[in-house]
């Protein structure tokens, strides 16, 4: 069998190239036994297209490929 390569393809532009995109924050709240705040850093990955600046979650592009695994299983 020959190897056959498939992408994930921007489902809006069709193209297969992405660029890692972080949003970073911090989320603050109150605890019961102190009236101070504490936080959580929090970083976001997102991978934005190259041509049409449409933005993916890893999961979307995660199940996308699994897609592609499913179709070739049937093949």
């Amino acid at each position: 069998m020959d190897n056959i390569q498939d992408y994930f393809l921007c489902d809006n532009c069709a193209n297969k190239d992405f660029k890692l995109v972080y949003n970073f924050s911090l989320r603050f709240h109150r605890v019961n036994f102190s009236d101070d705040l504490i936080y959580d850093k929090l970083t976001k990955e997102m991978y934005q297209c190259t041509k049409c600046q449409k933005i993916f979650t890893k999961k979307q592009i995660e199940d996308g490929l699994d897609e592609h695994k499913k179709r070739r299983k049937k093949d």
